[in-house]
């Protein structure tokens, strides 16, 4: 399979939303604008492209650099879920920014697999806009 990471280009946004609405991240696809401007506005932004199948995951996040490394989203099309691209991906942005320590929120079905990368949960927080 050959795959490759590459930075977010502008062109990918209509497939990225595409895997958001497959996924059924609404609120990712109700909010397009906000959506594109954070993807243009953030540090960490990466696509999976499969040759001759186009982007088939990606990773957002933001980073100082040095410390912290938050990844906001990070979602591989189900099709080609469980041959490791996942983990590939996190080990790419790790490797750009080897000094930081990587952060992300899980649901419970993804929780099993960021414990078999060997992540371990810590308690956190979260305010929406409206609240």
């Amino acid at each position: 399979m050959d795959i490759v990471i590459r930075s977010y280009e502008d062109k990918d946004i209509s497939k990225i939303q595409q895997l958001n609405k497959e996924e059924g991240w609404t609120n990712l696809v109700e909010n397009h604008s906000a959506t594109k401007e954070a993807w243009q506005n953030s540090n960490v932004a990466y696509v999976v492209e499969l040759e001759g199948q186009g982007v088939i995951g990606y990773v957002r996040g933001l980073t100082d650099t040095r410390v912290t490394l938050f990844i906001c989203e990070m979602l591989i099309d189900q099709k080609f879920r469980g041959l490791g691209l996942g983990k590939e991906l996190l080990h790419y942005i790790h490797s750009v920014y080897p000094d930081t320590r990587l952060e992300l929120l899980a649901n419970q079905s993804s929780r099993s697999f960021y414990e078999g990368l060997n992540f371990r949960p810590f308690y956190g927080f979260r305010k929406l806009k409206e609240e």
